[in-house]
This record gives structure tokens, C-alpha cells and sequence, in this order.
């Protein structure tokens, strides 16, 4: 009688998905989960920025102080954390991926290009996707429609989307989000790879 343990289930895919604000990357994950049959969930990000009207903690975001996301850095529950524009610290915490994967249901995570480097660093595995606009100007008019930000909002935006448009070939692929329905079905294809087959 044989007293070999099992063979350890393969994880699910772990996927990052990243570039610049207003390339719609958001928009084109929440539409994916809407249709795909996969096992899948988005790992909801912790912050330590305002609350926004309609949101609700552990649901749109896990609201933190600044006191208890240092803590949870220092005390190693952060897979990726990072400060943007120098004022408020977005982050990836592990409790949101690493039992899900373990479970056979993958994760999708919306971080910006330093979070994705860093991510690709500790779980090579991964499957990292750029998403960007079919044109610098297209970028420009979506991040202007929306009602929400400043002219110096915009110019730090687009400041940010020309540096994080030069390191888009560090990444696995290149979805261009021209038509919605292309961007996710192209999303979904690469993702599918990725599970055992089984699974898709």
C-alpha cells in the first residue's frame, strides 16, 4: 500500500491586469466576469484614499487608515502595495488571492504597472495583461468625459499613462480596448488558457 501523499492541486491562474487610468481596463474586467463561465473573482484592492460616494468597504474596496495598511505591509499581508501621486497607498492584500487560488478559483487583479512588476516578481506564474487605448488622443478624450477630475488630475494622468505606455512590453500581452466586446472575449481566450483543462 502506497503512502505517498497526493500530488498538490495546480492553483488557479492568478491574472493582472494593468495601464493607464482611463484606458477602460476596469470596465473590461466587470465585463468579463458578467459573462465568463470561468471560475473567477476580482481581488478587491485595500486603500487608505476617501471613501466615494456609492461605495462600500470590503466590497468596492477594503478602506484602510494609514496606520492599518503600514501595519498589514509590516506585517508581510500585503502581496503588492504602492503610494500613488504621492498621497494615497493602494494594495493587494493576500487574504484576497492566495486561499481563492488554492481553491481552484482564479484572480484577477487591476493594479497599475509598479504593482504588476512586483506581482510578476513574486508569483512568476502569472499571467500579466496591458491594457491600453488605440490612440494617445483616445486616452486623453475618455479620461476628459469623465465628470469627476481636474485639469491637474488630468495632466498628472497622462504624465503617468506616457511612462507607463513605454514599459507595456514587460508584460505578457497587449489587449488595444478599441470595442469592448473584442477587448473581453480577447481577455477571456488568454485567461482560459491559463486554467487546467478541466476547468474551462
Amino acid at each position: 500500500m502506497s503512502t505517498a501523499n497526493p500530488a498538490p492541486l495546480p492553483l488557479a491562474p492568478l491574472i493582472v491586469v494593468s495601464g493607464p487610468s482611463g484606458v477602460g481596463k476596469t470596465t473590461v474586467v466587470e465585463e468579463l466576469l458578467r459573462k465568463t463561465t470561468l471560475p473567477l473573482r476580482r481581488a478587491i484592492t485595500a486603500t487608505t484614499r476617501t471613501r466615494r460616494e456609492g461605495e462600500d468597504d470590503d466590497i468596492s474596496y477594503h478602506f484602510l487608515t494609514r496606520a492599518e495598511f503600514l501595519g498589514a505591509i509590516s506585517d508581510g499581508k500585503m502581496l503588492e502595495w504602492a503610494e500613488v501621486f504621492g498621497t494615497d497607498l493602494y494594495g493587494t492584500p493576500r487574504s484576497e488571492v492566495d486561499p481563492y487560488r488554492a481553491a481552484g478559483t482564479g484572480l484577477i487583479l487591476v493594479i497599475d504597472v509598479q504593482g504588476a512588476a512586483r506581482v510578476r516578481e513574486l508569483c512568476p506564474d502569472c499571467l500579466s495583461v496591458f491594457v491600453c487605448a488605440p490612440t494617445f488622443e483616445v486616452l486623453e478624450q475618455r479620461l476628459r468625459s469623465r465628470k469627476d477630475t481636474t485639469e491637474d488630475k488630468i495632466q498628472r494622468r497622462l504624465a503617468a499613462a506616457r511612462e507607463e505606455l513605454a514599459r507595456a512590453n514587460e508584460f505578457d500581452d497587449i489587449i488595444i480596448n478599441e470595442h469592448l466586446d473584442q477587448a473581453v472575449s480577447q481577455l477571456e481566450r488568454l485567461i482560459r488558457n491559463r486554467f487546467p483543462t478541466e476547468a474551462s
